[in-house]
């Protein structure tokens, strides 16, 4: 597929902006990594976030770590596309690349939760592809959890007592999928964002290629 940028302005798509949402083991992280190395005309939304940055994690490509006075400051000067407070930490989405991304063709990928899908929706619901993801049941949720061996018994009860509220939102989403197979999973969010991409309304350049084609002699 070619790079949208460099393709003629006059045959340029606008971007896509690309939610994937689950509960905290349902697998939107791996789908995420998945789908960026599979395909390169999409790029991660790189957040702001308070929490400290973890072993291997580099500042400007995994996030933007900054302090709370910093945060804050973004927040009122209306920085954000959105942000929340996302255990005991604050995290946000730049609002000018977004933007730059949308203009030039990019699509932008955001690992969010559903506080987060709502503000966006707020600022940029027609260029919004929202992709909500169920694990097969709670059982495997916490076997999953489990096996990332990362978080203690404690950390794992709270995540498992916060999914159930996560779930609540799955309607708020234009797809809903079910991931008992990983690799299905992501064939499904491809499919999901091949078909997004060539809706009408992403293609403004359309409407003058129309007038010119019929326009023309036979």
């Amino acid at each position: 597929m070619a790079d949208p940028t460099s393709l003629s302005p006059h045959r340029r798509r606008r971007g896509l902006l690309i939610v994937l949402s689950s509960p905290s083991g349902a697998g939107k992280s791996t789908i995420s990594r998945m789908l960026l190395e599979a395909d390169p005309n999409i790029t991660i939304s790189v957040s702001a976030t308070t929490r400290p940055a973890r072993p291997g994690e580099v500042d400007g490509i995994d996030y933007h770590f900054v302090d709370e006075a910093e945060f804050n400051r973004q927040i009122e000067a209306d920085e954000f596309a959105e942000w929340a407070y996302v255990f005991d930490h604050l995290y946000g989405s730049p609002k000018e690349p977004i933007k730059e991304a949308l203009k030039d063709g990019r699509d932008t990928l955001f690992d969010i939760d559903w506080q987060g899908t709502q503000q966006l929706e707020y600022a940029f619901r027609t260029d919004l592809v929202l992709i909500f993801i169920l694990p097969p049941s709670m059982a495997e949720l916490q076997r999953r959890l489990h096996q990332r061996g990362t978080d203690s018994e404690e950390i794992i009860a709270g995540r498992m007592r916060r999914a159930a509220s996560e779930i609540g939102h799955w309607a708020e989403y234009d797809y809903v999928l079910i991931n008992e197979d990983m690799s299905k999973c992501l064939d499904d969010v491809r499919a999901i964002i091949a078909a997004e991409r060539l809706r009408r309304e992403r293609q403004p350049y359309l409407l003058g290629f129309v007038r010119e084609l019929v326009a023309r002699p036979n």
